[in-house]
């Protein structure tokens, strides 16, 4: 086993800046329009008990994470606009700005919409057309049925990585992601926290979310080949319903792999580490004093206090 510290510190790339969430504080580093840096923190709250169950606190923790990544993305997007021309507030300016839980809702609502369409519907409407064609009747098992969702599934999750990878305002985003494991790996290996250092550090990181996302694709696969075939719509309602199930379980195989160092965790953070040269890209050093930032507020006092535990 590696004697590298494993840390369950984490993050996720916003616009022009980073979120990191320690194990009592998150903190979004920012570049002003003006260059200077804007860092702000705040406690971390509890997710309560049930996020501490196995095989359930993965969901939980999925979406508190989603809920708190789009209100710190809202936020970067707002900074932002501080750097153009100032006009009168809209009517639709002051609602958001009064009902920033409610438009954060929305938008995590809107996010796993379109996930569930792209994803899980269209996915389930191509196979039942496999389906009819080849004339396999409702209510069956059909393993070369399951293996061609779950392909279409791959392949449009891959796909949609590798066309938002071409775009210049994401592959911005996606260098801000590469910062986030240089400084993860940085601190790790026990160096110093400083530009010159961090960029010696590889963009990809083994404990990724996109590893987490991939073994939630290959997980279902092997779900749903359990599942009989019935109409679209009761498709998709049974694939939500064991969602939590399949995200519950790929967590738990994230965790683990974190903890150890051996050749099956190692088998299963590569898919994620290939990916990862999609959503992540090489980091300038401005954006690297930005992922320092974030990072050096979230570093809890307590040694240890931030350890990745299974």
């Amino acid at each position: 086993m590696s004697n590298t510290k494993k840390t369950s510190i984490g993050g996720q790339a916003l616009i022009e800046g980073l979120l990191m969430l320690g194990p009592d504080m998150q903190a979004a580093a920012m570049r002003h329009p003006d260059g200077h840096i804007v860092v702000e923190e705040k406690p971390r709250r509890s997710s309560g008990k049930l996020a501490r169950i196995p095989f359930l606190r993965g969901s939980i923790r999925l979406v508190t994470q989603m809920k708190t990544g789009v209100s710190a993305l809202m936020r970067s997007a707002e900074l932002q606009e501080t750097g153009e021309a100032t006009t009168e507030p809209t009517r639709a300016d002051r609602f958001f700005e009064r009902h920033s839980s409610l438009v954060t809702g929305l938008s995590v609502v809107l996010g796993l919409g379109f996930s569930i369409v792209l994803f899980i519907l269209l996915p389930s409407l191509l196979t039942d057309a496999l389906r009819a064609l080849w004339q396999i009747p409702l209510g069956t098992r059909h393993y070369g049925l399951a293996l061609s969702e779950g392909a279409v599934r791959m392949l449009l999750f891959i796909g949609y990585l590798f066309l938002t990878s071409r775009l210049k305002d994401i592959r911005r985003v996606w260098m801000y992601h590469g910062a986030e494991h240089k400084t993860i790996a940085c601190y790790e290996a026990g160096a110093e926290l400083k530009v010159d250092q961090v960029k010696l550090f590889s963009r990809l990181h083994p404990r990724c979310g996109t590893s987490f996302l991939f073994l939630v694709m290959l997980i279902s696969i092997l779900i749903f080949t359990l599942v009989p075939r019935f109409g679209p719509l009761v498709n998709v309602g049974i694939r939500l319903l064991l969602l939590p199930l399949i995200a519950g379980i790929s967590f738990e195989l994230i965790r683990l792999s974190g903890k150890y160092d051996n050749v099956l965790t190692r088998a299963v953070s590569k898919p994620g580490l290939w990916l990862q040269n999609l959503t992540t890209a090489e980091p300038d050093d401005a954006i690297l004093e930005v992922a320092i930032a974030a990072m050096t507020a979230v570093i809890p006092a307590e040694a240890g206090r931030d350890d990745w535990a299974a």
